[in-house]
């Protein structure tokens, strides 16, 4: 279950509300299976992780959620985005994904959206909160880019402006999902991972090696996060293109149901 967290004193304003972006399909990274195909076999199983995410919080507190992995190149960016998505589908759940990757941001771009000002205008005082936040292109998804680029990520989300954003954040959104670095090429997940209710490790199936995964999990423990599982992603031959008995529409036919 996620940990509690104390509620902020203040709330953000509403001027972003009535924001709109429109995005074209082809424009937005295929692989937000939530965006291209809602109806597929890969967009259910980030709604199962979403559903299992919903499970361990039974009492409905809003909460700040992780989403990192061992190294690079794991897909975590790609779950995170869906998963927010994923969230965003639920009735009266207001959902915002912040992009907390301040050393390699990708979730504007991967949106087809521009960047602007973001995270870090916000922990370094220099704009509020309710002043970046915009529209993600998703149903009622919102986005906090990562926002101008500095030369110390570390001590930037290390900053106790941190803590207060994310109190903040909870006051308005049931959920706050932070793409965060991968743990072990830098100490920012560790801090993020601190500081949220919970984390969860995006672990792409032979690509990083076990030892890898236990050392970012060692890590993120020994930083005192609240480490929920891991999602793994390319797990080959799990699919309909492969599995004809994975498919279940109307094109498969009424027989043996």
């Amino acid at each position: 279950m996620f940990r509690r967290k104390k509620d902020a004193n203040e709330k953000i304003g509403d001027e972003f509300a009535d924001d709109m972006v429109v995005v074209v399909d082809r424009s937005i990274n295929p692989y937000l299976v939530l965006f291209h195909e809602s109806a597929g076999f890969r967009a259910e199983q980030v709604r199962g992780l979403r559903n299992r995410l919903v499970a361990m919080n039974p009492d409905g507190e809003p909460k700040t959620l992780v989403v990192t992995s061992a190294v690079r190149g794991e897909g975590k960016t790609v779950s995170a985005l869906n998963l927010a998505m994923a969230f965003a589908e639920l009735e009266r759940q207001s959902v915002v994904l912040v992009d907390a990757d301040l050393r390699s941001p990708s979730c504007e771009r991967y949106l087809n959206l521009n960047s602007e000002t973001g995270l870090t205008d916000v922990l370094l005082g220099r704009t509020p909160v309710d002043k970046v936040l915009r529209m993600a292109g998703y149903r009622n998804l919102k986005l906090l880019g990562a926002g101008s680029r500095v030369d110390n990520p570390a001590e930037v989300l290390g900053s106790s402006r941190l803590d207060q954003l994310l109190h903040r954040l909870k006051e308005n959104f049931q959920y706050v999902i932070i793409d965060s670095p991968p743990v072990l090429p830098s100490t920012d997940a560790g801090v993020l991972s601190a500081a949220a209710d919970g984390t969860l490790m995006v672990v792409r199936l032979e690509h990083s090696l076990k030892k890898q995964s236990r050392d970012a999990l060692r890590t993120l423990s020994d930083m005192g996060g609240n480490v929920l599982g891991s999602f793994v992603t390319e797990v080959r031959g799990q699919d309909p293109d492969s599995d004809s008995r994975l498919s279940y529409d109307s094109l498969a036919g009424d027989e043996d149901k």
